[in-house]
């Protein structure tokens, strides 16, 4: 190998170790919680990182019952399973979009009420905690109204119809816990 080919090669090496080290360097922790939100205080929607962990759990992915424990509303999903059921129940009546139940987002697509024309909303759920909680789910929706040209145009919401949403989930979602209390109890 010539002295120039092997400098190249000791450079290449140095850049990538360099990539590396920087890479290994982002996994760390961070003292910003969210991109714009370096506060520093913590809450449902801003963790401190004290109560980070695994995207699937403490205990790892869990599929079809996995351990020998019962978590009740666990379900290994992500999330709060009755705040699952209850919001896919709840918004049952619009079409879906898209449903990840380890990040707890359900977005639906646009929904047309036939008695309302020229009107259509969108839903997001998110559910955040895995306890059943009065915080644990959030839902913004979306209003479009038809223009006079045949263009969908945002419309604003009334700012009570997100927590109206959500206190129909939790409704929900304390009459499934009931549900399945009574159900074990019978056993």
């Amino acid at each position: 190998m010539t002295y120039h080919g092997l400098t190249r090669a000791k450079s290449t090496v140095a850049a990538l170790l360099c990539a590396a080290f920087l890479g290994l360097a982002a996994c760390g922790p961070s003292e910003s919680n969210f991109p714009g939100q370096p506060t520093g205080q913590g809450g449902p929607n801003n963790p401190t990182g004290k109560e980070r962990e695994s995207v699937f759990g403490e205990d790892g992915l869990k599929l079809f019952g996995g351990g020998a424990e019962e978590n009740l509303g666990g379900g290994g999903i992500g999330v709060n399973s009755f705040l699952w059921r209850a919001s896919l129940d709840t918004i049952s009546f619009m079409p879906l979009a898209s449903a990840d139940p380890f990040g707890g987002v359900i977005i639906t697509d646009w929904y047309q009420d036939p008695k309302a024309a020229g009107e259509r909303f969108k839903v997001t759920v998110y559910i955040l905690d895995k306890r059943l909680r009065a915080d644990g789910v959030k839902v913004a929706v979306f209003r479009q109204n038809k223009a006079e040209n045949g263009e969908w145009v945002d419309a604003p919401v009334a700012n009570s119809t997100g927590p109206q949403i959500e206190n129909a989930i939790l409704v929900r979602a304390r009459q499934l816990r009931i549900n399945t209390i009574e159900a074990q109890e019978q056993k």
